[in-house]
C-alpha cells in the first residue's frame, strides 16, 4: 500500500511539470508569431524596401513634392592641416533637389560646381573638415553656393525654380 501511495507521488509530479512546459511552448509560440506579425507589418518581412531612386518623398527635405537627386562622385582634393602639412581628401556626394532636371543639369556644369567646392574645402583646415559642425557649416555653404550657381545658369528658364536645391548628403568623406 506504502509502494502505490508514492508511486502516485510521483506520477502527480510529472504531470505538473508537464503543463508548465505546455504553457511555457504556448507562450512562446505566441512570441514568435507576434514578432513575426511585427516584421511583416514594418515590411521586413513584406518584401517592401525602402529604394533608393531617384525620387524620394519630399517630406525629407520639407516640403510635400516630391525631390531628385544628382552626384558628384571622387573628387580628390588637397587640404592642409593647422601645421601646414598636405593632406588628401577623397569626397563624394549627392543632392536633393526639387527639380526634376537636376541631374542634367548638374552634369552640364559640373565644372563649376566642382569649382566652388574646391574653392571651399581649400578655405579649411583639415581639423575644421573632421568635426561634425565643420561638415554641416560644408554643406551649408555648399549648398548656398551651388544653387547660385544654378540659379545663375538657368535664370532664362522660368520653369526652373530658384534655390531648388534642398539638402547635400556627403557619401564618400576621406581625409588622409
Amino acid at each position: 500500500m506504502a509502494e502505490e501511495n508514492e508511486e502516485v507521488k510521483k506520477s502527480g509530479g510529472g504531470k505538473g511539470l508537464m503543463i508548465v512546459l505546455i504553457a511555457l511552448i504556448v507562450i512562446l509560440l505566441i512570441a514568435v508569431g507576434a514578432g513575426g506579425y511585427l516584421l511583416y507589418s514594418s515590411g521586413v518581412l513584406s518584401g517592401q524596401q525602402q529604394q533608393g531612386t531617384e525620387q524620394v518623398k519630399k517630406e525629407e527635405a520639407g516640403d510635400s513634392n516630391e525631390t531628385y537627386k544628382a552626384a558628384i562622385n571622387d573628387l580628390v582634393l588637397n587640404i592642409t592641416n593647422a601645421k601646414g602639412r598636405e593632406k588628401l581628401m577623397k569626397l563624394s556626394f549627392s543632392l536633393k533637389s526639387t527639380e526634376p532636371t537636376i541631374e542634367s543639369i548638374v552634369e552640364e556644369y559640373k565644372a563649376e560646381i566642382v569649382d566652388v567646392v574646391i574653392g571651399q574645402i581649400s578655405a579649411r583646415s583639415s581639423e575644421e573638415l573632421l568635426t561634425v559642425g565643420g561638415k554641416e557649416l560644408l554643406k551649408e555653404e555648399l549648398m548656398e553656393d551651388i544653387n547660385n550657381i544654378i540659379n545663375e545658369v538657368t535664370a532664362n528658364n522660368d520653369d526652373i525654380k530658384r534655390n531648388n536645391i534642398k539638402k547635400i548628403l556627403f557619401t564618400t568623406f576621406v581625409i588622409k
